[in-house]
């Protein structure tokens, strides 16, 4: 998946392997869920309407969507990958951030056409609301693979210019650590068997819907 141009500032970052809750401990309630569900799909509707991103009223909705919160949006047609764009770090209002995903991921995800008009009300939302993300502290990738923890932690890999994120959903298909960090490696630009020093990774936890 993408995700925002946002720099993951390391002023920002907790203490290492601080480890975070399994929740985003602020939670979503249903109607919270179907608001943000909502605004996406208003996001790509209005894009295919007016060519340009959603203007959201952002003090109509409730006052935890309009704290700064990052989001990645995912979205599919039957079951299949049609665009996925994110952010790492809060740097706006969640609904704003929600809204902005939604459009990026309908017509900026380079490695898919734009949605078209026809596809709209077959399109699925998925939404993933992010922890922030904590860096991790090792010795070697064995130590490493040891304190991932599959099926819950979303993954940030860097590596110099090299830089890659999983979130937990890819669990799904690479269920257990050492193929999900080889091919984490691969999707930063790196060899799946490659190991350095220098390499930094943090890990975060979603809650989706």
């Amino acid at each position: 998946m993408l995700w925002d141009t946002v720099p993951m500032s390391s002023t920002n970052r907790p203490s290492p392997n601080t480890v975070p809750s399994a929740i985003p401990g602020s939670g979503l309630c249903e109607e919270e869920q179907i608001l943000l569900r909502q605004v996406a799909y208003d996001a790509v509707e209005y894009g295919l309407r007016h060519g340009n991103h959603l203007p959201v009223e952002t003090s109509r909705y409730p006052t935890l969507l309009q704290n700064p919160g990052a989001s990645f949006v995912t979205l599919k047609i039957d079951g299949l990958l049609r665009g996925c764009i994110g952010s790492l770090e809060a740097h706006q209002p969640l609904i704003n951030d929600v809204a902005y995903n939604a459009h990026a991921a309908a017509f900026s995800d380079a490695r898919f056409p734009p949605v078209s008009s026809d596809e709209l009300n077959n399109l699925e939302f998925h939404i993933s609301v992010l922890t922030p993300a904590v860096a991790m502290a090792f010795i070697s990738e064995e130590d490493l693979l040891k304190q991932i923890r599959p099926g819950i932690d979303g993954l940030v890999l860097e590596e110099g210019q090299h830089r890659g994120t999983f979130l937990p959903a890819v669990w799904e298909s690479l269920p257990d650590a050492e193929s999900f960090l080889q091919h984490l490696k691969q999707k930063a630009g790196l060899p799946q068997n490659y190991w350095s020093d220098n390499i930094k990774v943090s890990r975060y936890t979603t809650e989706s819907f």
